[in-house]
């Protein structure tokens, strides 16, 4: 069984982050938390890779995110003549348009509750709900209202992978294995160490 620690995920700052100059910024937040880089690298994404990654044969995930949209167009008061099917893959449609409009930044991150704590620090999917203090709260002003009107992707600066199951398949669409790193950091033993509060104990003596 992996350790806590050792759980990985996969953030992906896509376009406009990277041409509105977010990229440190962005970082930056991660490795406050004491997430470890484990492999970063800029990529254009070819239609072949951002294919995989929107996999138009996962009906499943398509079907959700339908009944996601379905649900925002209720609120907003619109009524919409079609399956949740259909509108995932529109939505797809342009996921994959935007994805691969220009350069992004692909990072794997290792650390405790990885994926949990990065989805956490990114804030909700609509940057208009998402909460001040996190990246989208604090750096992306688009809105499903805007995105819908002008039938696009939404600009909200980050993919992060949903759970540590999603990431594996995410990151080995992204990354060769021989791409990721091992190596330490002077925070490791402060983190992670069990027996770290004895060994300060005993500096002590």
């Amino acid at each position: 069984m992996t350790h806590f620690k050792e759980e990985q995920t996969l953030v992906l700052i896509k376009g406009d982050g990277v041409q509105r100059g977010l990229v440190g910024e962005i970082i930056r937040r991660f490795e406050r938390v004491s997430l470890k880089i484990k492999a970063m690298k800029m990529v254009w994404p070819s239609d072949e890779i951002v294919n995989r990654h929107y996999d138009p044969a996962n009906t499943e995930w398509l079907e959700d995110v339908g009944n996601k949209a379905l649900k925002g167009y209720e609120k907003k008061g619109i009524k919409v003549d079609k399956t949740p099917l259909e509108i995932g893959k529109h939505v797809q449609e342009n996921l994959l348009s935007f994805l691969a409009a220009g350069p992004v930044v692909a990072i794997v991150l290792q650390g405790a509750h990885a994926a949990e704590l990065v989805r956490k620090l990114v804030g909700s999917t609509d940057p208009l709900s998402a909460a001040p203090g996190t990246i989208r709260g604090d750096f992306a002003l688009d809105s499903y209202y805007m995105s819908d009107a002008d039938d696009r992707a939404i600009r909200n600066l980050i993919h992060a992978s949903g759970n540590a199951e999603e990431a594996k398949r995410e990151i080995e669409i992204w990354f060769d294995e021989s791409e990721l790193h091992k190596y330490t950091l002077p925070y490791d033993e402060v983190v992670y160490d069990k027996n770290w509060e004895k060994k300060q104990a005993l500096l002590n003596e």
